[in-house]
């Protein structure tokens, strides 16, 4: 038997070091020119040190095609982590995979699963949580900020070790249900549920009432209670209109929104607007 027959695939311990590397030191490493790359080279030095111990050249090809740019969620992108570790194994085993095809993968995923991570964790995930945290805080309760802290910090780790061990067991196979129109309708899916969600809070959770009245004959009637009965939640849905007319029209940053509004608020408190 030659060596490469004799290798044996990854154990699941091997697998859970791959991941881990990826999972929490993603972001460690940064730069304009390569974003999550260095990262994803760290993450497999487990494996170049099982299969191309003794074979330095091999070793560092594979650290070398894994240090070009590579940007994605972190969390749901693990699903490309664990094909393209399937495909590396492939490869390490002898068996008939080109080299550039992991490359390749990345390549293509990276592009669709963000679309569909970002979806998923930043649209839907979090503000859930958040909502619920801040109604637990509500009234100095210190239980709500530690329930986000502790609810995500199990959330994302379950979801990218899923993602992971999934796109390892399907390896390239999982391509056909990511890329092209099946990738834009999760997308889209997403999406619209994750603009639902963020709508709900906005009409639950930001607070916006003006004290004025309005004079009805010798009788005045608060300003508020008309709105109300005109559009419940107005005022705060003005607000949510305005920063995301600022962020999408005017191409501002989310500190500058942030800045502007607290200034409306702040002058409107002071001359008895708000």
């Amino acid at each position: 038997m030659t060596g490469e027959e004799t290798k044996s695939r990854l154990t699941k311990k091997e697998l859970r070091k791959i991941w881990m590397r990826w999972g929490f030191t993603h972001l460690s490493s940064m730069s304009y020119e390569k974003l999550q790359a260095h990262a994803w080279a760290y993450a497999y030095i487990p494996f170049v040190e099982k299969y191309y111990k003794n074979d330095p050249e091999k070793k560092r090809a594979l650290l070398v095609r894994h240090s070009q740019f590579y940007n994605t969620e972190p969390q749901t992108g693990q699903l490309i982590n664990g094909i393209v570790t399937s495909m590396e194994e492939e490869i390490a085993l002898g068996h008939d995979v080109p080299e550039e095809m992991p490359v390749t993968i990345k390549t293509t995923l990276m592009g669709p699963i963000a679309g569909i991570g970002d979806s998923i964790i930043q649209g839907i995930i979090i503000p859930i949580l958040l909502s619920i945290a801040m109604g637990i805080a509500e009234g100095g309760n210190a239980i709500g900020p530690l329930f986000y802290i502790c609810a995500y910090g199990i959330i994302g780790p379950l979801i990218s070790y899923l993602a992971f061990t999934n796109g390892y067991k399907l390896g390239v196979n999982a391509i056909d249900t990511i890329v092209g129109e099946n990738a834009k309708r999760i997308t889209d899916a997403f999406n619209v549920l994750g603009i639902m969600v963020v709508g709900g809070l906005s009409a639950s959770m930001i607070v916006l009432n003006t004290p004025l009245k309005i004079p009805m004959g010798s009788k005045s009637r608060a300003l508020q209670e008309v709105l109300d009965g005109i559009f419940p939640h107005l005022l705060p849905l003005a607000m949510v209109l305005l920063a995301w007319w600022l962020i999408s029209s005017k191409q501002m940053t989310a500190t500058k929104v942030i800045l502007i509004l607290t200034a409306i608020t702040t002058v409107g408190v002071l001359i008895g607007l708000f």
